[in-house]
């Protein structure tokens, strides 16, 4: 994730802090242009040769555009945003496998919900639901802000199982924040997915959650066979 211009001896906690500034800036520039095409998150690959960058959508042919139009001006914001020599720097969209298992593509849509002049309490079920529907172990969401009255409050809405704290919520919790700027004020939206165990790595983590106990069939025993005079 080094950037070309970072390229010079510095030190690596200089480097972390600038790969993590470049993801963090690249994030919020994709997330302000992609709403629409349902962004979920974005992947940095540095090769040797160039910087490889995978934008993950539910619709990947609305990013790339018409003939790749699209894909090629983000590519050219990129590319002058940060500094990167022609060709140094590659974009890439990508299709997300489930969508209800992405809490930023549910938390865009629970926006648009909201924009659109939908009772919060019952877009708030309707995300909840096609989250538990598509297989996820649990979720949460939750709205705060001026949500009927003039004094503001906090809704939270909640369905399955949810681990709160522990090294497991790294890997099972995808977690995303947006603001819906509404006529009365800011409202805030939160949505927290647990995410199923997959052995495939697709849907889920690989890595079991370590209070998860195993039992296994005890397996069949053969008689030994006894031969006279023994």
């Amino acid at each position: 994730k080094t950037l070309p211009a970072m390229t010079v001896n510095i030190s690596k906690k200089r480097k972390f802090v600038a790969d993590g500034v470049f993801y963090a800036e690249l994030n919020e520039l994709m997330r302000r242009e992609l709403a629409n095409q349902g962004y979920s998150g974005v992947e940095v690959r540095v090769t040797p040769h160039r910087t490889e960058i995978i934008i993950r959508a539910t619709q990947p042919q609305n990013v790339l555009g018409e003939k790749g139009q699209r894909i090629r001006e983000l590519t050219s914001v990129v590319q002058k945003r940060f500094s990167f020599p022609d060709g140094a720097v590659e974009l890439y969209a990508e299709r997300v496998q489930t969508r209800g298992l992405c809490a930023q593509t549910q938390a865009e849509s629970l926006k648009f919900k909201l924009v659109g002049g939908l009772a919060v309490r019952r877009a708030c079920y309707a995300v909840l639901r096609f989250i538990m529907e598509s297989g996820a172990k649990g979720a949460e969401v939750i709205v705060s802000g001026k949500l009927r009255a003039a004094r503001a409050k906090a809704m939270k809405f909640s369905d399955g199982y949810m681990i709160k704290s522990g090294n497991a919520t790294v890997d099972y919790v995808d977690k995303a924040v947006r603001h819906v700027a509404m006529r009365q004020g800011m409202m805030g939206v939160i949505v927290k997915i647990m995410l199923p165990h997959d052995p495939t790595g697709k849907d889920g983590p690989k890595k079991p959650l370590s209070d998860v106990i195993v039992i296994h069939e005890p397996k069949e025993e053969i008689p030994l066979e006894i031969t006279p005079g023994h």
